[in-house]
């Protein structure tokens, strides 16, 4: 069965049915409309993880319903990939197709492309790769005029580099980010811009200074470094705080210090209930935080961080996931109120939704 692509008929209504189910979740704790960020109705997602299936002597590019990993549906173009990401598709597939080395055992390929015309390869084998397969894929590399990575059990050939540059614009202004291999990114470029400057609109007139948590490579931080004193932030991925570092040389930032810890260690951080080594050169009571930034996984906020985060004056959340948004949100009504409500339709044709929220103390 093949997959050709999708339905962009539906989208608006399909929007305004999402925006609907969300302002009813959020109703018992605002009246407010959600503010809704449409996602381009095609070719919106940046990144795409295909499985490779082998019949016949031929590679094709492959998809599967969950549990049903026998079945493939053959994908020959996908609509809601980046046109970077189709236009590679069959450059990729052919050349694999004309290579025994490359083929054999190749089990996986994934594309990693930005708004600004970047791309990586990254082709993944059960194989151990060697010197004839690193001849075959630098031809492929050069063919195509962006970089080409492979990988294996315990084994990551990088032949020029692991990561892509974005150079995103947002208002008056372009950021630029080191996005790496294997971490997390907003795979909706678009929608990423639409965050972006919907919390720089929020934070637009604030004072004091800000905390983030769960930073990643600064996607969020470094645009909103502007519109505070100083900023501190905290992530757990090594990977990401290291790209994090190059994004603040790149853009230029002076005013922000990334960290590498979990939410869970700052909350003892903060709280003094333990020192960390990390922290040596930091000094958390310099701070005049008037502002915290969330954006956790899909688990939401941990108990302690949430009743740590409710001590703001003004928190900054944004989910993934709106049922622990929500959960969360049970214990954060009690000291603050909602402000400014957000859906971004990060995947379009999905029951999937992403929200923000911001939330202010209320008065004693």
């Amino acid at each position: 069965m093949a997959i050709h692509r999708v339905n962009t008929d539906d989208y608006s209504e399909q929007l305004q049915a999402k925006a609907e189910r969300l302002q009813q979740s959020y109703s018992a704790y605002t009246d407010l409309q959600p503010e809704v960020y449409p996602s381009p109705p095609s070719h919106y997602r940046l990144r795409a993880e295909f499985k490779v299936w082998q019949e016949g002597g031929r590679a094709h590019y492959a998809m599967y319903r969950q549990g049903e990993y026998k079945q493939p549906f053959i994908i020959d173009e996908f609509t809601v990939g980046a046109e970077l990401i189709n236009q590679l598709m069959p450059q990729v597939l052919e050349a694999v197709n004309a290579s025994e080395v490359l083929r054999k055992r190749l089990f996986s390929a994934e594309f990693l492309t930005t708004l600004s015309g970047d791309a990586l390869i990254t082709l993944i084998y059960h194989k151990k790769l060697d010197e004839q397969w690193e001849g075959e894929a630098r031809a492929l590399q050069e063919k195509l005029g962006f970089p080409v990575l492979g990988r294996s059990r315990k084994q990551k050939l990088v032949l020029e580099r692991d990561y892509v540059i974005e150079q995103l614009p947002v208002g008056n202004k372009t950021y630029q980010y080191k996005q790496v291999e294997g971490s997390f990114t907003q795979p909706n470029g678009e929608i990423c811009r639409a965050m972006i400057g919907w919390a720089k609109d929020v934070c637009r007139d604030s004072r004091g200074d800000l905390l983030e948590l769960y930073c990643g490579n600064g996607n969020l931080t470094i645009p909103l470094c502007e519109h505070f004193d100083k900023v501190l932030a905290t992530e757990i991925s090594k990977v990401s705080v290291n790209a994090a570092q190059e994004n603040i040389r790149a853009n230029g930032v002076t005013n922000l210090d990334i960290v590498r810890l979990s939410s869970e260690e700052f909350t003892q951080a903060i709280d003094k209930v333990r020192p960390f080594r990390r922290l040596k050169d930091i000094d958390l009571d310099s701070y005049d935080f008037s502002t915290v930034l969330v954006d956790p996984p899909r688990a939401g906020l941990d108990p302690d961080t949430c009743a740590m985060v409710a001590r703001f004056p003004r928190i900054l959340y944004i989910s993934c996931n709106p049922d622990t948004q929500l959960e969360n949100l049970a214990e954060l009504s009690k000291t603050h109120r909602v402000e400014r409500f957000a859906l971004f339709d990060q995947f379009p044709y999905t029951d999937h939704t992403e929200s923000g929220l911001l939330l202010v103390r209320r008065e004693s």
